[in-house]
């Protein structure tokens, strides 16, 4: 099958250039679920695109009743920030005109809304499906307020113009998939919401971390939370609902890497999510053959687990524990070389883990200031 390919332009440069996104849908024959898949939201994290562009060529390999419902997929789908480059390396974290986090600026329907309650009682009674629907058709007549401010004379700031291109896109889906990369040097895991650690196991990775703390700004907290919030209020009314929405973001390596083994990861572990999903049927691959492909050994932490190490003085960093090693309270993590401009010889200083865990994050730069990020431990 081919995808439907629509290019849609994002934003028009002082020199007159257009900067665009690219879409790849792959729409099945049968009507059914939407799994929607981006990449590159920060600019140095290029992983991903290197698993969307695998997803295309097998997807291209089935035919349309293979699938069921839809699978749309955005690469690079945020141009400012691959782009931006720093000498030999490419930051693109941030939106430097404006100070932001690429990935802290999406619309939150659940911040919007002061009547959440008034709605859940409206539906106690409802079927499921008839809920989320309902409940969609309120939050895209919310959203679509947004295109109104875009469209005035004053229009609005471009980030609110690229988090508005990227959400009509996913608004409607019912699984959204980031794919990400650390800022630093990473291990492959996801992030994920409450009540999805089943779901969580069918990406194959070795742990999940669970976002038990966040403000919905991100992008897939930003799709997810209003979902969550509605859940947990139909819950104290006396209503068990699980919406069948759910939320994902990938983690897969280092960034400004395409490293090869967390590409695939990234790529089976999609293959599989989705056949588990129903979204793909009757492929008859080896890959995907997955009666019982999940992984039942994933651990499951929690982010509020996470003790990052900042310097505690300035320094060269001349030794260090590999990435993905288990540590123990009181073992040597790392060793800074420091200078000092008091007269005195270089010093060294040991630092050591405060707790048992998995370093799962460690700093590209071994150069580092004091209170700069050294490594992430998980307990």
């Amino acid at each position: 099958m081919l995808p439907i390919i629509e290019t849609i332009p994002l934003r028009q440069m002082a020199s007159g250039d257009m900067l665009s996104l690219q879409v790849y849908k792959f729409i099945g024959s049968q009507p059914g679920k939407k799994v929607y898949i981006q990449s590159n939201l920060h600019g140095a994290e290029i992983a991903g695109n290197a698993v969307i562009q695998q997803l295309i060529e097998f997807l291209q390999t089935l035919n349309t009743d293979n699938v069921i419902g839809e699978i749309c997929l955005l690469p690079v789908c945020n141009p400012m920030g691959t782009n931006e480059r720093a000498h030999h390396f490419s930051p693109g974290r941030y939106c430097v005109y404006e100070a932001k986090d690429w990935n802290r600026i999406f619309w939150d329907y659940e911040k919007a809304t002061d009547d959440l309650v008034v709605f859940a009682k409206s539906q106690l009674v409802l079927d499921i499906e008839v809920i989320r629907q309902n409940y969609l058709n309120i939050i895209k007549q919310e959203f679509n307020k947004i295109l109104e401010k875009m469209n005035c004379y004053s229009s609005v700031p471009y980030t609110e113009i690229f988090r508005y291109k990227l959400q009509s896109l996913s608004l409607d889906a019912d699984y959204l998939i980031d794919l990400h990369s650390s800022a630093n040097q990473g291990l492959n895991y996801l992030y994920y919401f409450h009540n999805r650690e089943d779901s969580a196991k069918y990406f194959l990775l070795d742990f999940g971390i669970l976002l038990d703390k966040y403000d919905g700004d991100a992008f897939d907290e930003a799709f997810i939370k209003p979902w969550l919030a509605l859940e947990n209020c139909l819950q104290k009314l006396g209503r068990e609902a699980r919406f069948d929405v759910e939320a994902w973001t990938l983690e897969l390596g280092t960034g400004m890497q395409m490293n090869p083994d967390s590409v695939a990861r990234g790529f089976q572990g999609i293959i599989n999510y989705i056949v588990r999903k129903g979204i793909l049927v009757n492929t008859n691959l080896p890959m995907v053959n997955i009666s019982s492909n999940m992984n039942p050994e994933m651990a499951f932490k929690k982010r509020s687990d996470v003790k990052k190490y900042y310097g505690i003085v300035g320094g060269m960093i001349q030794w260090r524990v590999k990435l993905g090693t288990l540590v123990k309270a009181g073992d040597r993590i790392y060793q800074i070389l420091s200078f000092n401009k008091l007269g005195k010889l270089p010093t060294i200083v040991d630092i050591y883990a405060e707790a048992d865990g998995l370093v799962y994050d460690i700093s590209i730069n071994q150069a580092i200031n004091q209170g700069e990020f050294v490594m992430g431990i998980i307990s």
